[in-house]
């Protein structure tokens, strides 16, 4: 599967290359061309195998996890959007997973709290294709004049457009 999303991938680059877009429609299409029945297959076999199989052990634990959970993992093949796995989540995340023993030891909770606030809005920069150093000083040049609610809106990362973009 994660060989069919690399050519989804690669498709995808082409395609922007040539000046056009792979459009969730079409990748959706793929995926049931070619990820689907690898699905159906697993699922199957899962299916088979875990009457079978004690419930309380290790195995028998992971094939009920992953039958539970069978519609999160099939998500992506109805939505062209749905990425295949979440790591690029998890990437962002980390951070703040390690800050929490740091902010452990923050000299008050104001100070705690200031420095999630900057990990946030790093993180949501680089969530919005901005390269984060460029896009704090771009904040903190313009927040002092930011006097409405709406000039302070204009400065979060997903409204922001002068500012340097990370190339992905």
């Amino acid at each position: 599967m994660f060989k069919i999303e690399r050519q989804i991938k690669e498709s995808r680059v082409d395609r922007e290359r040539a000046g056009g877009v792979l459009t969730p429609e079409e990748v959706v299409q793929w995926r049931r061309e070619r990820t689907a029945p690898i699905l159906t297959a697993l699922k199957q076999w899962l299916d088979d195998l875990l009457p079978g199989i004690a419930p309380q052990s290790a195995l028998g634990k992971a094939f009920a996890y992953t039958v539970r959970q069978w519609p999160k993992l099939v998500l992506h093949q109805e939505h062209g959007e749905v990425p295949i796995h979440n790591n690029a989540t998890e990437n962002e995340i980390r951070p703040f997973s390690q800050g929490r023993r740091v902010w452990l030891f923050a000299n008050n909770p104001l100070g705690a709290r200031a420095s999630a606030n900057l990990f946030s809005l790093v993180s949501s920069a680089r969530a919005n294709g901005l390269e984060p150093y460029s896009y704090l000083n771009y904040v903190f040049e313009n927040l002092a004049a930011a006097d409405t609610v709406e000039a302070l809106e204009a400065l979060l990362p997903w409204n922001v457009k002068s500012v340097a973009r990370v190339a992905r």
